[in-house]
């Protein structure tokens, strides 16, 4: 009977790794989703596992964000029959349409290479098929029955849960939730972070306060340590930027789309106006997702850190700087051999335009790959950070000459005192679950939470049932 009717959490993504999230709230008259995120980096083959639960059963959906790792597998849901409502920031809507249009067109064109290769040998049919195509999101977001929730608002989810959303701070629209539910006739609480975001950052509010909760489900991405400061990371930036281009040298920014990009742009724009970046200089973004992205927050503008809001013209917009529209023009840029900044997607090197501009610009000891983000391990920006002499990129070995750079203060998660910090604001907070990190940086997040906040915490497993 206890399985029946008493509350439990179980995580079908995000348990002792960083990607994939989705969390499975169960309470005795409801089942909802707490984000349905894709896997990425070397967890990427758990998106072929099937969901243990049925999709058809789920009542709704909450999204904490916009990033593929939380929407990902959203498509698969509804394929899978799932009719229920979702709830997110207008914002969130917004930026997941991109990111799964984006998903699924990705998804199609890796299908398309490898069928042609395996038809010249007789294995076609050998070939997994997109776990989704450009018309399954589609056809997703003509069905979706969407329900926009506004900050610090509770809105009803389901019979016996209601839910309010809190500013995260990670990217726009991004939310922690505070979720109410009946029990035995009896109010509980349990919040989960979502993303919480890194308040030292040039664009984006701080991450609001929590109130109290019986039970917490916490990010860990960065639970090891803390961010170098973002005004010594600017720094280190410019610097990087001005010193490659003075030597003759381009630089290489590996960049996501939602956040990163933005961020970067805030900076170039401000060394623009200080005259800081050469007037000869040009700036590339090479990521049509990133300039979609660019339009949302544009469009959302009033929901910006003030001090990004001081220019007269827009915060992302400046005189040397380029939006590549298509892949003509972004095979343009190989051609210029000194004097280009190229920021462009993959953020994490594992597909997109940034292979093709590595491909150009990584042997050249002139050259810079200025990393601002994080590097799942698997990935070929984990190997090249890692210290990799050689690389392969589209089947060639190429040397690994250019400088290396690495500046992690940019970062849209929490560092560790951070996460402590937000913490300890709660004024009741009994029971503390960390999801959505590497294991070995839970373990450390873990025995610092237990020593300074005296509080027992446990290390999510996948798919185990957590009773609250």
């Amino acid at each position: 009977m206890a399985d029946k009717k008493q509350t439990y959490e179980q995580s079908h993504g995000a348990a002792k790794v960083v990607t994939g999230s989705a969390h499975l709230l169960v309470t005795e008259k409801s089942k909802i989703l707490i984000d349905c995120g894709m896997f990425q980096g070397k967890n990427e083959y758990m998106n072929d596992e099937p969901f243990e639960f049925d999709a058809k059963k789920i009542d709704a959906v909450i999204l904490t964000h916009g990033h593929l790792d939380h929407v990902g597998r959203l498509p698969l849901l509804y394929k899978l029959g799932f009719k229920g409502k979702i709830y997110a920031h207008p914002i969130t809507f917004d930026i997941a349409k991109i990111v799964l249009m984006d998903s699924g067109k990705l998804q199609e064109e890796e299908y398309e290479t490898k069928y042609k290769k395996a038809q010249r040998v007789g294995k076609e049919k050998l070939i997994k098929k997109p776990l989704y195509t450009k018309d399954d999101v589609k056809a997703m977001f003509k069905k979706m029955k969407k329900n926009f929730i506004e900050y610090k608002k509770p809105v009803k989810i389901t019979k016996d849960i209601k839910a309010t959303f809190k500013d995260a701070g990670h990217i726009l629209g991004s939310a922690f939730v505070e979720i109410d539910y009946k029990e035995f006739g009896i109010t509980k609480r349990v919040v989960f972070s979502g993303d919480l975001g890194n308040k030292d950052n040039n664009i984006l509010p701080e991450v609001k306060k929590p109130t109290y909760t019986d039970a917490l489900f916490i990010e860990s991405t960065y639970g090891d340590r803390n961010h170098k400061s973002f005004e010594d990371s600017k720094k280190e930036f410019k610097k990087v930027i001005v010193d490659t281009l003075i030597n003759g040298g381009n630089v290489v920014i590996p960049s996501f789309a939602i956040e990163r990009a933005q961020q970067l742009l805030c900076i170039l724009k401000e060394m623009s106006e200080e005259k800081s970046l050469p007037k000869d200089a040009k700036v590339f973004l090479d990521s049509p997702m990133a300039t979609k992205v660019t339009n949302v927050y544009k469009k959302w503008d009033h929901f910006l850190r003030k001090n990004c809001q001081k220019y007269k013209n827009h915060p992302f917009e400046f005189p040397q700087l380029r939006l590549v529209k298509d892949v003509e023009e972004s095979k343009k840029i190989n051609s210029i051999t000194r004097g280009a900044v190229i920021i462009a997607g993959s953020g994490m090197c594992n597909g997109g335009r940034i292979l093709h501009h590595f491909k150009h610009n990584i042997w050249n000891h002139k050259n810079s790959i200025l990393f601002v983000g994080y590097q799942a391990e698997g990935t070929l920006g984990r190997k090249i950070i890692d210290g990799a002499r050689y690389v392969r990129i589209y089947h060639e070995e190429m040397a690994v000459k250019a400088k290396i750079y690495t500046i992690n203060g940019f970062s849209a998660h929490a560092g560790q005192n951070e996460l402590l910090e937000w913490m300890n604001e709660f004024k009741e907070l009994n029971r503390i679950f960390l999801i959505h990190g590497e294991y070995d940086k839970q373990l450390v997040l873990k025995k610092v939470t237990e020593e300074k906040l005296n509080k027992p915490v446990h290390i999510v497993e996948m798919r185990e049932k957590i009773y609250l």
